[in-house]
């Protein structure tokens, strides 16, 4: 009967193993980075539309205004 040696652990593959880690955590680190700049990007682009409207919605108001102050 044959026996399977197990595996044998040399140090350049533990250094690989452990490059592989951390190179894992450092992309999952710039991905959670992106995500949260993203939802940022949304929320400030939100508050940018809600402003366009606002100042919009002012003018078209004062124009609104001087048309029934201008017919009586």
């Amino acid at each position: 009967m044959r026996r399977i040696a197990a595996p044998f652990a040399c140090a350049p593959g533990l250094r690989l193993e452990a490059h592989e880690r951390v190179s894992k955590l450092q992309v999952d680190g710039l991905n959670d980075r992106l995500n949260r700049l993203e939802i940022l990007m949304e929320r400030l682009e939100r508050r940018l539309w809600l402003t366009v409207y606002g100042v919009v919605g002012a003018i078209l108001g004062q124009a609104f205004q001087g048309l029934l102050n201008a017919v009586p």
